[in-house]
């Protein structure tokens, strides 16, 4: 099922934080947004294991702090911080690479909640220049997509990435997301045509079109 995108891609913030994470070089991939639900109800959507599947992923393991998860067919972690109902932070441990995620729940203008997510990551010499941010970016503003859908409709089917990825709607907004994480990189510090290039390649690859040569 495709939605209406129309106001999605403005309802997310997204900055780029240049850090250091155990000495080395590190950039924070931070990813905010409002929902129209409850603190509390916000917090048991992306920390409860039924809920998880309705608009994430299936999620098996031990989520409680130093417990293990498994993300069918995705990213495997350990859970490092857990302050219900405001904060977790996770390994995130993929393709033999791990990196960090962060993330917390707080009030927002009156009744609704806000989600901050920040997904950190050193910085090496061939993947951070090709793609930037967006890499993990991206797929982050799916997955917060499929969760506003989740909580304005807990009935709905969760997304289908194939299917949205097809569709024409689909490639325009992660061209759109793209080129925002772009924006966000450049304010970060990197130069606009690098970050512009990284910000095409990142969409040419999560929509499967050839690969710009810049």
């Amino acid at each position: 099922m495709i939605h209406d995108l129309s106001t999605h891609l403005k309802a997310a913030t997204r900055s780029v934080e240049v850090l250091e994470r155990d000495r080395k070089p590190a950039r924070s991939v931070i990813l905010a947004r409002t929902y129209d639900t409850s603190p509390d109800d916000l917090w048991d959507a992306v920390t409860n294991i039924e809920r998880l599947p309705r608009w994430f992923a299936p999620v098996s393991g031990n989520l409680e702090p130093g417990g293990r998860f498994q993300i069918e067919g995705n990213a495997s972690g350990t859970i490092t911080e857990c302050t219900p109902p405001l904060s977790f932070a996770a390994t995130w441990e993929f393709g033999g690479a791990v990196s960090w995620i962060e993330v917390s729940v707080e009030p927002d203008d009156g009744d609704r909640a806000r989600l901050t997510l920040a997904h950190i990551a050193h910085v090496d010499d061939e993947f951070w220049p090709k793609y930037g941010p967006g890499a993990a970016g991206v797929g982050w503003d799916l997955g917060l997509v499929g969760l506003a859908w989740h909580i304005a409709d807990p009935a709905v089917e969760r997304m289908d990435e194939g299917t949205f990825i097809a569709s024409e709607q689909g490639r325009k907004y992660i061209g759109d997301v793209s080129e925002d994480w772009g924006r966000a990189e450049i304010e970060s510090g990197e130069s606009p045509e690098q970050a512009r290039a990284a910000a095409r390649r990142t969409a040419a690859f999560y929509t499967g079109q050839e690969e710009p040569v810049s």
